[in-house]
């Protein structure tokens, strides 16, 4: 069994991993954010960034669900 859908765990694994460096770069920002004094400008333009490569991330996942599900 483990054989068998060892591919789905490591897309899984992977996913997981990259949703935790996301996670760690977003903390990493604020804590420069608030050290350095940003204006709120600024601040909004580093999360908008974030969140669209986030977001990026997300999609794509979906998006190949999707087209692995109707191949199948």
């Amino acid at each position: 069994m483990f054989a068998e859908n060892l591919e789905q765990i490591e897309s899984l694994m992977t996913n997981f991993a990259i949703a935790a460096l996301f996670l760690l770069i977003g903390l990493a920002i604020q804590d420069v954010l608030k050290k350095g004094n940003v204006p709120k400008f600024g601040r909004f333009a580093v999360w908008l960034v974030l969140f669209l490569g986030m977001f990026g991330f997300i999609a794509k996942g979906i998006i190949q669900f999707v087209l692995e599900a109707q191949l199948q």
